[in-house]
């Protein structure tokens, strides 16, 4: 069975050697084009270009997916269905060429959190299980027939990091299960308009859904820290005495739930152990942070280079 894959970050990597290393026939990978990045704007490759160039695997870079010569070369290769992880959107003219269709790997248990960031939503949600789920792609986004998925259970402390890496590790495992029962037509489609529930979704992350309300309660707060950790991070201004504002991001935190009578955004601190800041129904500990143009501390490593003032607060 002939196998395209496309797919571009590190988080399709682990499905694509998989399938390598199971000696399924990837006759391409279709990847994003190289870019520019760093201080040096030398131009970059994906990550799953890197990895199926070290395993001589053909590799195409379109930079429009309905190019006529793109769409051509697909053609000539005869592919029997195509897996997509990570990557963009597809027109009809590409998902529907091969013969078996084509499966795309979406980090949750769909329909929940159809969209660009399922990962930080369903932890900044504050939701207890998530997953991965592989469907048949159709012309709406994410709404393809589902062929199989898994749970994950999530904790208080999980990390949009740590999710991350679970999703695409078990991911890689449900894309192998998914091929083989396609190999053997051994399978079924579920139409996702047959699940009922009240689903959210999970649209593009910019950068004011970044910034933190510390008026909002501690769950809502520390839900939207660990939903963003480590990228693209949550991060909140504070003020001095002096009306100078910092920037800080903020990678993880605690709760803490009580009563009290300080300002909202106002900090307590011993200045050498723990920061906390107030805000609806307790206060949020800071035990990882980075000041604008510094590296990411622990609160106690920064805590010995930069002194809050009593009066410091963030807004």
């Amino acid at each position: 069975m002939k196998i395209i894959f496309m797919g571009t970050p590190d988080f399709a990597v682990p499905t694509l050697n998989l399938l390598v290393k199971n000696n399924y026939n990837i006759v391409a990978v279709v990847t994003a084009p190289d870019k520019p990045a760093g201080r040096g704007q030398q131009l970059q490759q994906t990550a799953v270009k890197k990895y199926a160039i070290e395993n001589n695997l053909l590799v195409l870079q379109p930079e429009k997916l309905k190019s006529s010569k793109f769409l051509e070369t697909l053609k000539s290769l005869n592919a029997d269905m195509q897996i997509v992880v990570a990557f963009r959107m597809l027109p009809v003219e590409v998902w529907d060429m091969p013969r078996l269709g084509t499966y795309n790997l979406h980090a949750s248990l769909l329909p929940n959190y159809r969209g660009a960031a399922p990962i930080n939503w369903a932890l900044i949600n504050g939701e207890k299980e998530t997953g991965a789920t592989v469907f048949k792609l159709k012309h709406e986004i994410d709404t393809g027939n589902i062929l199989s998925s898994f749970k994950v259970t999530l904790h208080d402390q999980t990390t949009a990091g740590e999710l991350h890496d679970t999703l695409m590790n078990e991911g890689a495992s449900l894309i192998l299960d998914t091929v083989k029962k396609i190999e053997s037509n051994n399978f079924q489609l579920i139409e996702q308009t047959t699940l009922q529930g009240n689903w959210k979704h999970a649209p593009k992350i910019f950068k004011d859904d970044c910034k933190i309300d510390w008026s909002k309660n501690a769950e809502q707060i520390h839900n939207l820290i660990r939903g963003l950790s480590p990228y693209p991070a949550a991060w909140t201004e504070g003020i001095d005495s002096s009306n100078n504002k910092l920037n800080f991001k903020i990678f993880k935190s605690t709760i803490e739930i009580s009563q009290h009578v300080m300002e909202i955004g106002s900090i307590v601190t011993d200045h050498k152990t723990f920061l906390k800041v107030a805000c609806n129904n307790g206060y949020i500990n800071l035990i990882e942070l980075q000041l604008a143009g510094k590296k990411k501390l622990s609160i106690e490593n920064l805590l010995r280079g930069f002194r809050f003032n009593e009066d410091f607060r963030f807004i």
